[in-house]
């Protein structure tokens, strides 16, 4: 499985355990990469994890060669202006890369935030920025080291008073991050298109993906997630659709499993129904995959 391309999978639930759940599930479904929650999704709670359970799940995964990223829970927001929320966000992000650690995760993906500010004003997201960099640097610091797990960080759709959405907005926020190695990029495709990227047309993923290479260098683009939209392009709705049902349709994700900067990369889908076998997301997946792949037979329709 280590030699697959593009490994594919999905968003599993723990349920009864990384074990007898995540792992079980990922075991159905046929899945080359997992991402999970270690605890709740919408809740400040650290949970601590079983360290007998932890190891018996990140044994099983190296056996299998199988993939793991954690994704952080949706409440944190390291451009929050209230106190609270911001020193509890930095905390969640800095456990959840220990955990990350402890299972044998390779990544630790964050929704990038918003700075709350109904005036929209330069200053207020500025300031908020300036948060992202004192919340976010000493945690990078810390898991410099190489073999560490990286902090993935995950544009959002554009709703509110995102920090980062568009493409360009990844300048200001690597840059006040100083482009720090350890922190890398997760694409999800429903919040691109929903910011406005054009992955609805040829061409149009290509041109996504070579400008985040120019941004943040040929080695930050380290996940994607893989969502259609059920939403027009620039709609900032993060509403996921089937692949090919929605309003980018295929070929995008055709042109991301043929772009050599994504060469290795894991494809998660969070798209309706993923996790049932019998969605039709993993098909259209790994025929696209299997399209792209050197020496793979040309087309005729």
């Amino acid at each position: 499985m280590g030699t697959v391309r593009n490994p594919i999978g999905t968003h599993v639930l723990v349920g009864a355990g990384l074990v007898k759940g995540a792992l079980a599930h990922a075991e159905r479904l046929g899945c080359e990469v997992i991402q999970v929650f270690t605890g709740n999704p919408r809740g400040w709670a650290l949970s601590q994890g079983d360290p007998a359970e932890d190891r018996a799940f990140r044994t099983e995964c190296e056996r299998r060669g199988l993939r793991v990223v954690i994704h952080a829970p949706y409440l944190v927001n390291l451009g929050s202006p209230t106190p609270a929320t911001w020193t509890s966000s930095v905390a969640t992000v800095a456990h959840n890369l220990r955990r990350a650690a402890q299972i044998g995760a390779e990544a630790v993906v964050v929704h990038t935030g918003s700075y709350v500010d109904p005036t929209g004003s330069h200053e207020q997201h500025a300031a908020a920025l300036g948060r992202v960099r004192e919340g976010l640097l000493p945690v990078l610091d810390a898991i410099a080291e190489d073999g560490a797990p990286a902090l993935l960080l995950e544009p959002t759709a554009g709703q509110g008073r995102s920090l980062c959405a568009e493409v360009e907005d990844l300048t200001d926020y690597l840059g006040a991050l100083d482009h720090h190695p350890a922190a890398g990029i997760c694409l999800d495709t429903c919040h691109a298109f929903a910011a406005g990227a054009p992955l609805d047309e040829p061409g149009g993923a290509t041109a996504v993906v070579d400008r985040i290479v120019e941004i943040a260098g040929p080695d930050a683009l380290r996940l994607v997630h893989a969502n259609d939209s059920m939403d027009v392009r620039g709609a900032s709705r993060d509403r996921h659709q089937t692949i090919g049902e929605g309003h980018i349709g295929e070929g995008a994700f055709a042109e991301l499993f043929a772009h050599p900067a994504l060469a290795g990369v894991p494809f998660v889908l969070e798209t309706p129904g993923s996790r049932e076998a019998d969605s039709s997301d993993w098909q259209v997946l790994r025929r696209l995959r299997a399209a792209s792949s050197p020496g793979s037979a040309p087309s005729n329709s």
